[in-house]
């Protein structure tokens, strides 16, 4: 059953605040009074409204004066304010202390429920929005870019050095390394992270298409432009944008986007409106692009405009002391979609998981474990999950020589643990509930691996 949107009436005129309270009662709301604002202050430290609908004159303190510290305490919750005494005056000064609309009266019910459903969708949408940048900055955290190895910690040193700068960044690898997290992380750290993070992907979108895309496009500039179109540009102000695959675009595209770099402004195509924008760019390529140049498939200029800070992503054979630990978190993470207990992989599992060259890097290998999760009757993937998907797929002509002793299961597991307990914070009830085990289960592995 739907819980009831609360709302707070704060009138030191008794009759009207009875009015309302029976008014919002019949609508279906939960009604909570206060007869002045020192009381609504105390009201809304000791609980949660959805709304407030506030009277502006009273004896002790007034409705702007509790708004302005009702604000101050509690931003979220929407204040419609009421009045008598109408005037431009003080409906400008509410709305700029942050009143959401302003009513006089006597109040015209039907207008009064169309403002109090409209703030209350509002709040919510805010509230939508500010939970989906939290769990993007949590997605994107320098924290979860998984490795420990040699050139994965230099990386994510590099991150941490770049990401509060405003410098444009090339990051380059192979495909299926982890580009876009990589991008993620630089935006998700730094000045811009309440900004928009706007991608797309180069290769994806046709030539005639893709100014349209980057840069919009005005009512009737081709055929099928019904009405005008902001571009990801302009979506991606006071944020970034992320140009994936930038090495796809055709040399004339190159020229206008060395022309937005340049400028900071863009034009949308049939028009001529010249737009400000401010907006740091992060690109991306799996091409070497200095053989690009020579080859002339991309432009010089543009390189060194994107270049100002290269990154470097690389491949997964080369770091392969990080594979036990991004498989196992992929194992975690398709288990609990899968709803399926599976704890780890058999030491067979693991060598064959080392020993493979992943020319689709880490992409590949959230494929194989998807893979094994879903076909898996037992608690640890074994060999034969992977027998089949990592067969046929193309090897070096020389296996690579490892620098590293295939993990046993137990240390794995200990990795597994260490990981867990990294990413809940230290809280062992959450790193346990991460893990799928009982707290008490936890304690002893703990206890097991020394690390108590």
């Amino acid at each position: 059953m739907k819980e009831k949107n609360t709302i707070l009436v704060v009138d030191d005129d008794l009759a009207h605040r009875t009015m309302l309270r029976t008014l919002l009662g019949g609508w279906g709301y939960d009604v909570a009074e206060a007869n002045d604002g020192q009381s609504a202050l105390e009201a809304v430290h000791k609980k949660p409204f959805d709304l407030i609908l506030m009277d502006i004159r009273m004896v002790k303190v007034s409705g702007l004066e509790a708004l302005v510290e009702i604000k101050r305490f509690n931003p979220a919750i929407p204040v419609i304010i009421m009045t008598a005494y109408a005037s431009v005056e003080t409906a400008v000064k509410a709305l700029k202390e942050g009143a959401y609309d302003y009513l006089t009266k006597p109040l015209d019910f039907d207008e009064l429920k169309i403002i109090m459903e409209r703030a209350m969708e509002h709040s919510r949408l805010q509230e939508e929005n500010r939970y989906l940048r939290e769990s993007l900055a949590s997605q994107f955290d320098r924290r979860n870019l998984i490795g420990r190895s040699a050139p994965m910690t230099k990386l994510m040193d590099t991150v941490t050095q770049v990401a509060p700068s405003e410098a444009s960044v090339l990051i380059t690898g192979e495909s299926g390394t982890g580009k876009e997290m990589i991008a993620g992380a630089i935006h998700y750290n730094s000045r811009r992270k309440e900004g928009p993070f706007i991608k797309i992907n180069c290769a994806a979108i046709t030539e005639t298409l893709l100014e349209s895309e980057l840069f919009g496009h005005e009512k009737g500039a081709f055929t099928g432009a019904d009405r005008r179109k902001e571009g990801k540009f302009r979506q991606a102000d006071r944020g970034s944008i992320f140009l994936d695959e930038v090495s796809e675009m055709s040399l004339s595209m190159q020229v206008k986007l060395l022309r937005v770099l340049q400028e900071r402004e863009i034009v949308r195509v049939g028009g001529e409106e010249v737009i400000k924008i401010d907006v740091r760019v992060i690109a991306a390529t799996n091409k070497e692009l200095l053989r690009e140049i020579q080859a002339g498939r991309f432009r010089e200029d543009l390189y060194y405009r994107l270049n100002v800070v290269t990154l470097h992503v690389p491949p997964l054979r080369e770091r392969r002391e990080d594979i036990p630990l991004i498989a196992q978190h992929f194992l975690t993470l398709f288990a609990e979609k899968n709803h399926k207990n599976i704890k780890g992989f058999t030491p067979r599992a693991m060598d064959r998981l080392l020993k493979y060259n992943w020319p689709g890097n880490v992409r590949e290998l959230m494929n194989a474990v998807e893979r094994g999760v879903v076909l898996s009757r037992s608690e640890y993937l074994d060999e034969e999950e992977f027998s089949l998907v990592l067969q046929d797929q193309p090897r070096s002509a020389e296996p690579p020589v490892l620098h590293i002793t295939a993990p046993s299961l137990d240390a794995v597991e200990k990795e597994t643990i260490l990981r867990a307990l990294e990413t809940s914070g230290g809280n062992k009830s959450e790193a346990a509930r991460r893990l799928g085990i009982t707290r008490r289960t936890l304690h002893l592995k703990l206890k097991k691996y020394g690390m108590m």
